[in-house]
């Protein structure tokens, strides 16, 4: 059995669901069983409930950095899952485009090349209304 803080939890949960998307989280802790149940319960408390639950940095900030890390990684399943996430976040296609070149430049340009094909597979999979292909300009600016 495994002991975890239930307020970090349902943090956590809240956090997951809006970033990944509640179906997609709801299918797999649905699907845990007794082998991975506590390894679900504890990266939702102490990943989303613990650290996506900081608010010191954004969510938006959070997903660019995600992207970054499992690039680097090479871990292109959880890549392609955050770069949804990263979307839903606030993520523009330019900026999934600068993040792909920093992941080219430090860590090699095929790994750059898989960033860039799941981004392709999430991209073509959404509307386009929901990936911005800019970002913004600053409201505060004259």
């Amino acid at each position: 059995m495994t002991t975890f803080d239930e307020d970090l939890f349902l943090k956590g949960l809240e956090r997951r669901r809006a970033t990944l998307g509640a179906d997609y989280v709801d299918r797999n802790l649905a699907a845990a069983d007794d082998f991975t149940r506590p390894f679900q319960d504890a990266m939702t408390a102490w990943c989303w409930g613990f650290g996506w639950g900081d608010d010191v940095i954004d969510a938006k900030t959070r997903s660019m950095m995600n992207l970054s890390m499992i690039g680097a990684l090479g871990k292109m399943h959880e890549w392609e899952l955050h770069c949804r996430g990263a979307i839903a976040n606030g993520v523009t296609r330019d900026e999934l485009r600068a993040i792909i070149h920093v992941i080219g430049i430090y860590c090699g340009v095929p790994q750059a090349l898989e960033c860039f094909r799941a981004a392709r597979r999430v991209l073509d999979d959404i509307p386009a209304s929901d990936a911005p292909t800019q970002t913004p300009p600053d409201a505060t600016a004259d």
